[in-house]
């Protein structure tokens, strides 16, 4: 019996997809896998026999992942499973940063009387501009950022797209018409609306900033739904004073932009929707079922992707361990040495972690000791047919 303690609420049309073999936990010291969404798990001290965390969302700032990389344990994400959910939510910003909306709908709720009258006579002070024609940009195109330029294309924008590692699926799935260039500067420079869909990283960080700001258009409008330090602050607030940003829509307030003329702070609502929710839910559910299963690992975001194929009958060693020369020799000279054969072997990388599944006929489970002990090896697990 596997045990999955739930760190936040986790759709039911997941969790029911677990069957006789899972349980659900409220221990974590018990738990053999764990699904969170916004709880942060950064001091949370995790078990020996955690197998693998799943995040029922895309980003993992939540998770210390380099730390159980370290110890051996799998993390997942689910991407693309929110991609609609926080597209049309990118759509409507578009409209609110180009329109007045906001600023008349609370205009209306300060008249007094004769509404009617005041409302002819003020709406011009509201008068916005339309999005047909103008051209956008779109920073990022995974699942999410596809999704939006697709719908842009639909809603008769210039669509200019950038993305430094856009993999060959997404490029398929673009629609023809719109426009790849390979330097940001050219959305920088060219577009009247800008929109960000990348994680955040080191050379992410800030990249909207003083410098990016003096090369936009006057009069921009900048939409994140990706991540709060993607954009500085400080600059940002400058950029609006100046005339430089129309208008910057926001998922992610904070002290600075919750109050800021020419700011739209929206309260993190990007994948806040029941069929995210649900569509998360059911993704990272199965993530955990076939890994805990079988070792195959599908969305890891610190393991690489690794299908060794279904296990009829026999025993399959997974392990975990660095990305190093000579691992699959150690693992391989062991078990010969044990006399035990190898029917089917596969080993993948990802970055600095590698993954090595290992299926043999006769039972190494008398060998997990001997093959965790191997420098590098960061977790042995024997799964049985």
């Amino acid at each position: 019996m596997y045990k999955v303690k739930c760190y936040d609420k986790i759709a039911a049309c997941g969790l029911k997809l677990f069957d006789g073999d899972f349980e659900i936990t409220e221990n974590t010291e018990d738990a053999d896998a764990a699904l969170v969404r916004s709880s942060s798990l950064q001091e949370t001290e995790m078990p020996e026999g955690m197998l693998a965390i799943a995040r029922a969302g895309a980003g993992v700032n939540n998770i210390p992942v380099d730390k159980l990389t370290g110890k051996g344990v799998v993390v997942f994400n689910t991407p693309g499973a929110n991609a609609n959910g926080v597209k049309e939510l990118v759509i409507a910003a578009l409209l609110l940063s180009s329109r007045d909306i906001i600023e008349g709908v609370n205009w209306v709720k300060t008249i007094d009387s004769d509404v009617g009258k005041s409302v002819e006579k003020g709406k011009k002070a509201f008068a916005g501009k339309e999005i047909y024609g103008k051209k956008l940009g779109v920073i990022g195109l995974g699942a999410i950022g596809v999704l939006v330029a697709n719908s842009a294309i639909s809603l008769g924008m210039t669509v200019y797209g950038f993305d430094t590692y856009l993999s060959v699926e997404h490029a398929l799935a673009l629609k023809n018409n719109i426009n790849i260039v390979k330097n940001i500067n050219k959305i920088f420079e060219e577009c009247d609306y800008i929109t960000v869909h990348v994680p955040l990283l080191p050379d992410t960080k800030y990249m909207f900033n003083k410098q990016a700001f003096s090369k936009m258009k006057k009069g921009v409008c900048i939409l994140n739904f990706s991540r709060d330090q993607l954009v500085n602050d400080d600059d940002m607030l400058e950029a609006i004073s100046s005339g430089k940003v129309r208008r910057y829509i926001t998922d992610f307030p904070d002290e600075k932009t919750k109050n800021a003329e020419g700011i739209i702070a929206i309260p993190h609502l990007g994948a806040s929707t029941e069929e995210s929710e649900d569509n998360c839910a059911v993704m990272a559910v199965k993530e955990i079922m076939k890994y805990v299963r079988t070792g195959e690992i599908t969305n890891s975001v610190n393991f690489p992707d690794t299908d060794a194929g279904a296990l009829s009958g026999g025993y399959r060693i997974t392990i975990l361990h660095k990305n190093v020369p000579n691992m699959i020799g150690q693992f391989a000279a062991l078990l010969g040495n044990d006399k035990i054969n190898i029917a089917n072997m596969i080993n993948k990388s990802k970055g600095d972690s590698a993954y090595t599944v290992i299926d043999t006929e006769t039972d190494p489970t008398h060998m997990v000791k001997d093959l965790a002990d191997i420098d590098n090896v960061y977790k042995v697990r024997i799964i049985a047919g």
